[in-house]
């Protein structure tokens, strides 16, 4: 005989129970955050839609429209712009983001991922360098290419000759280990010693390799002046040869005598491509380029380390035949004097940061013409030298190779500590600035599109799963920023300033950025290469 009494009694208790139980799973929310009522750009180039998106586990989990309790927490968008976060896959931050987890000038700018590890200069034991990351936590997701001039180093040190078939092979097997510890590819800086140093069947040999484990091949090319040409073509070579990605860094033209030629120069990458070459670039939206000062002298006086440069620059006639050739790439530049050089960073005197070598130049009493200046440069060079900001293009080339289908926003800038010398601004705007300036301001680009060279191509790019787009199941890397509003702050005379008008950052579904202010959370994970070996 069924007992019904029981059966209601016990139903009856039941029920009591889990309605003083909140965290039983029919009453408990279903996603940890939703963001509502936003403008999204899925990162596709699609058109914005409105939509909110709902975020569970550090993953997208869904896109549609929901309730205010169906989240734990609910950031209203108050129709601003939802995008995939930004990706910059050209970063240095290998000597300070261990001092500086939180990244702070990269999260203001919206970036949640970023590649290190570029223009040939990385860790070489990476395995060591991803692990130190991950006990250490970072507020943003790091990857790291494998750098040809660190490798080379390793093995030859700076040295000015061909490698041994020993030491290629060595240099291959780093290549090789590195890949298999997670590298995303090599990274070439053939401007810098000692890559400048290599001829292209050695990098062609070590492309091969990154090749073999999905790898990219990413190249601060070997003339960004005068033969820029045959640079852009050397790169394009090596991806032929070695049948890997090219990556060009900072696509420019640094040649005032050539100011205008970029839509040659982005016709090279076309006709590349066309033939079925995998070649992309990237570029930072200014005039200015920064480096160090060693790139001013001719490459073969700085070989074989500190204390050879110094011989060279202190042996009068070594130091004469390194000023005639600075002046002869000067006149070949077509100008006067070395003005256009700044210093952002100066250990031997700091008060110098800021100002140019005409400037120094004056305000250190020496006579003013061209060779007193290459003369302070060899000076300043033989006591260790300096970061320099150099201002070398045309905003016309900077427009032009901005609207290119295929070019990506990246920054060339490390993690900065704020306030302390004078940086190029690029570290703390880049992104802004597209978005300010090249969309709002001056109409070069459609926002959609925008957001595309950001967030999806870059991701396409560096072959980055489940980020760059909002899509269901991938990880929830995302930016609410103000179309009106967002701008970078950061200029040539006062770079320490935060961009404006990104209000929140979400990195693994976590917002490391609050209403426009980092939350010193520290989610961000390593972003491995195809080619990891577990």
């Amino acid at each position: 005989m069924i007992h019904f009494h029981k059966i209601f009694k016990n139903k009856l208790l039941f029920l009591l129970l889990i309605s003083n139980c909140t965290s039983f799973s029919i009453f408990a929310q279903k996603y940890d955050l939703v963001i509502k009522n936003g403008h999204v750009i899925d990162g596709s180039g699609n058109p914005w839609f409105a939509a909110d998106i709902a975020i569970k586990n550090g993953k997208i989990a869904g896109i549609g429209f929901y309730q205010i309790n169906d989240a734990l927490q609910i950031i209203d968008a108050q129709k601003q712009i939802i995008s995939p976060g930004f990706i910059d896959v050209h970063t240095h931050v290998e000597d300070a983001i261990q001092k500086l987890p939180t990244a702070d000038n990269f999260i203001y700018d919206g970036v949640t991922s970023i590649i290190t590890g570029n223009c040939g200069s990385s860790e070489v034991n990476l395995a060591n360098f991803f692990n130190e990351l991950k006990q250490i936590q970072l507020s943003i997701n790091v990857g790291s290419l494998i750098g040809h001039n660190s490798v080379r180093r390793y093995v030859m040190r700076n040295v000015f000759r061909d490698p041994t078939p020993k030491e290629q092979t060595q240099m291959e097997n780093l290549v090789e280990k590195a890949m298999k510890d997670g590298a995303v590819g090599l990274a070439t800086g053939l401007i810098y010693i000692p890559g400048t140093y290599s001829k292209t069947p050695e990098v062609v040999g070590l492309a091969k390799v990154a090749s073999m484990y999905g790898g990219i091949y990413a190249s601060h090319i070997r003339d960004e002046a005068s033969k820029v040409k045959e640079a852009i073509n050397e790169a394009i070579n090596i991806g032929r040869e070695a049948n890997i990605p090219v990556e060009i860094s900072h696509f420019k033209i640094s040649s005032k005598p050539l100011w205008g030629q970029s839509n040659f120069t982005l016709n090279l990458v076309e006709k590349a491509r066309l033939e079925g070459i995998d070649v992309n670039i990237d570029q930072y939206p200014y005039t200015a380029s920064s480096t160090n000062m060693g790139t001013m002298l001719p490459s073969w006086a700085l070989a074989d380390g500190d204390s050879m440069v110094h011989v060279r620059l202190t042996n009068p006639e070594t130091r004469k035949q390194i000023r005639e050739q600075m002046l002869i790439g000067l006149k070949a530049d077509n100008r006067k004097n070395f003005d256009y050089a700044f210093v952002a960073r100066y250990k031997e005197d700091s008060t110098l940061n800021g100002k140019n070598i005409s400037e120094i130049n004056k305000f250190l009493g020496r006579k003013t013409n061209k060779e007193t200046e290459a003369e302070l440069i060899m000076d300043m060079v033989d006591k260790g030298g300096a970061q320099m900001i150099f201002h070398k293009m045309n905003e016309d080339d900077v427009v032009k190779i901005l609207q290119y289908p295929f070019t990506m926003i990246a920054s060339d800038a490390g993690v900065i500590q704020f306030n302390k010398n004078v940086p190029h601004p690029r570290g703390y705007g880049s992104n802004a600035r597209v978005l300010g300036v090249y969309v709002r301001q001056k109409n070069v680009l459609r926002l959609e599109d925008a957001v595309r060279r950001m967030t999806s191509l870059p991701a396409q790019r560096f072959k980055i799963d489940n980020r760059g787009l909002i899509r269901v199941g991938y990880a929830a890397d995302i930016v609410i920023f103000d179309e009106n509003k967002v701008i970078d702050k950061a200029t040539f005379e006062q770079p320490h300033a935060y961009s404006e008008g990104i209000n929140y950052v979400l990195v693994n579904g976590i917002p490391v950025l609050e209403n426009g202010k980092h939350t010193g959370r520290k989610s961000g994970e390593i972003i491995y290469g195809k080619g990891k070996i577990e």
